[in-house]
């Protein structure tokens, strides 16, 4: 089973529209195996297109042997990210098929590969507002905890803690422990994953600070697992009479 697979509990073309984007968001992070017609010749590669009824489209999987294994064979392929290979197929109007014959197969025409691109454009607006924050809203809540614990596991060493809190008519996730350098990186992660989920009203900012998070906010966990304890030592024999 793959990060992929395990999103799919409901197959993704019977899945509810945030299940999907959640799905699709998961998918644009993944690198995935694309069928070639021959090994890349440099920076140049030859997909290998199928033609559906109805469609066009590329083959891909998020674990080599399984193109292989669909393929009946080896096959000469290319790794690339979910994002770049959504970009390139939605540029040529080119669908995807991805994962036959896995719980988490779909199949992607050229429109939805657009509406990945277009979330995947989302950035935040810098902004030196302050807003009083305080708890959550409930609902808010039930949207986006999930999911936000999910992506925020995803950058854990790179951001020391989290706090999702009620700022003015909307939102803000207050992240801690984050270096300057990183930042706009961390903060366009967030962006997209954001953008994959249910609107809020208000909208929700993304923030860097390095006190105490509001009173009643909701904490996310980033502390690093801890280490196994070391094994125990074997028993020593009994004495040696003498």
């Amino acid at each position: 089973m793959t990060a992929l697979d395990d999103l799919c509990q409901t197959p993704f073309h019977d899945a509810d529209a945030p299940a999907r984007a959640r799905i699709l968001s998961r998918l644009a992070d993944t690198e995935l195996s694309v069928a070639l017609m021959a090994e890349p010749a440099g920076d140049t590669v030859d997909l290998r297109i199928f033609d559906l009824p109805g469609a066009r489209v590329a083959l891909a999987a998020d674990e080599e042997s399984r193109l292989a294994g669909f393929l009946g064979g080896p096959v000469a392929y290319a790794a690339l990210p979910g994002r770049v290979l959504a970009a390139m197929l939605r540029a040529e109007g080119v669908g995807l098929l991805l994962n036959p014959g896995a719980p988490s197969e779909m199949l992607l025409d050229a429109q939805t590969l657009g509406w990945l691109e277009t979330a995947l454009a989302s950035a935040p607006v810098p902004d030196e507002a302050r807003l009083a924050a305080g708890p959550p809203r409930s609902d808010t809540v039930a949207a986006l905890a999930g999911p936000l614990a999910e992506r925020l596991a995803d950058l854990r060493g790179m951001i020391a803690g989290a706090a999702l809190a009620g700022a003015g008519e909307g939102h803000v996730l207050l992240i801690a422990g984050a270096e300057p350098a990183r930042q706009p990186a961390i903060a366009k992660a967030l962006s997209e994953t954001l953008a994959f989920l249910p609107p809020q009203p208000g909208g929700v900012d993304i923030g860097f600070a390095e006190t105490p998070p509001p009173a009643g906010a909701l904490l996310f966990d980033l502390t690093p697992p801890p280490e196994p304890a070391p094994a125990p030592k074997p028993p020593k024999g009994p004495p040696i009479l003498r």
